[in-house]
């Protein structure tokens, strides 16, 4: 299954990718991330609670950060397992600086396996999208903070709130 998209953020391309590349970060803003830890050079092992429809679970596995080019491109390539099924995949973001804001382009490719592959490619890949865009809009809230302040707070109500005045934002410009 392909998924793909474009997302812009409200900060310096360097400071996304700062964001992208810092495990403290992806942990507040990966939905559902229970946990995130390096284990090697750019390989993290995870935990993640998340679900498609009725069928939700914990997902152990690994991601690993390849193609590294500082502030502008990175791949990650991801592998999880959990009562639900199976994930695996791998996917490319392009950063490219806009004015004032960072454009990221995503791509990739997923499969899945399982009870959760159950629910049919569709339901699944809205799931998906809904998860990328809550993340990235708690990206863009970690990458507007300024170096030295406490992280904003997350969750499902916040990041909605977020992406509601951002989309407002870009419908009134």
């Amino acid at each position: 299954m392909k998924l793909e998209g474009t997302h812009q953020i409200e900060a310096p391309r360097e400071r996304v990718y700062q964001s992208l590349v810092s495990p403290e970060v992806l942990q507040r803003c990966i939905p559902g991330c229970e946990r995130l830890e390096q284990t090697g050079e750019n390989v993290f092992a995870a935990t993640i609670r998340a679900g498609v429809g009725s069928i939700k679970g914990v997902f152990n596995g690994t991601a690993k950060l390849e193609d590294l080019r500082a502030p502008e491109h990175l791949r990650i390539v991801v592998d999880g397992k959990g009562s639900p099924g199976f994930l695996k995949g791998s996917g490319d973001l392009d950063l490219e600086q806009q004015d004032t804001f960072t454009n990221v382009k995503y791509a990739g490719d997923v499969q899945v396996g399982g009870t959760i592959a159950s629910v049919g490619q569709r339901m699944i890949l809205s799931t998906a999208k809904m998860m990328a865009a809550q993340f990235f809009t708690a990206l863009g809230a970690e990458a507007k903070t300024e170096v030295g302040e406490p992280p904003p707070q997350h969750g499902f109500f916040r990041t909605a709130l977020r992406w509601f005045s951002g989309w407002l934002k870009r419908i009134l410009r």
